[in-house]
């Protein structure tokens, strides 16, 4: 079965920068997307990032352009979310999810199949 690993959150200041790191394993298929989600307590979930491991095309909320940079290397199953000039509403749990995905640039919003345990970012004023 597929299995993701996020890591890397953790506390920084407002302005800060952190990185953030997604392990996947397990595929079963050739192409896919990882993404990045976020969800604050009683918000609702948001996609942030996504990337995809055929084209490395990339999608962006419009709450993190110019700040948050996704990468990946296919060869070992890895997303980053380099994630500079933090916010206090960037304070959420963050998870890494993928689905199947042949088709160009992800989507943001789609119901994405397999998820790993999330990774806690604090983000202080």
């Amino acid at each position: 079965d597929v299995q993701l690993q996020a890591s890397g959150g953790g506390l920084v200041q407002d302005g800060g920068s952190l990185r953030l790191s997604c392990a996947a394993s397990g595929f079963t298929f050739d192409d896919y997307a990882i993404c990045w989600f976020r969800q604050a307590p009683g918000k609702e979930r948001e996609g942030v990032s996504c990337i995809s491991s055929s084209d490395g095309s990339t999608v962006y909320a419009d709450s993190v352009k110019g700040r948050f940079t996704i990468s990946s290397d296919h060869a070992k199953n890895t997303v980053w979310l380099q994630m500079n000039s933090l916010k206090p509403e960037d304070t959420a749990v963050y998870y890494c999810a993928t689905t199947p995905w042949r088709w160009g640039t992800p989507a943001l919003e789609y119901t994405y199949e397999y998820w790993g345990q999330g990774t806690l970012v604090t983000v202080s004023s």
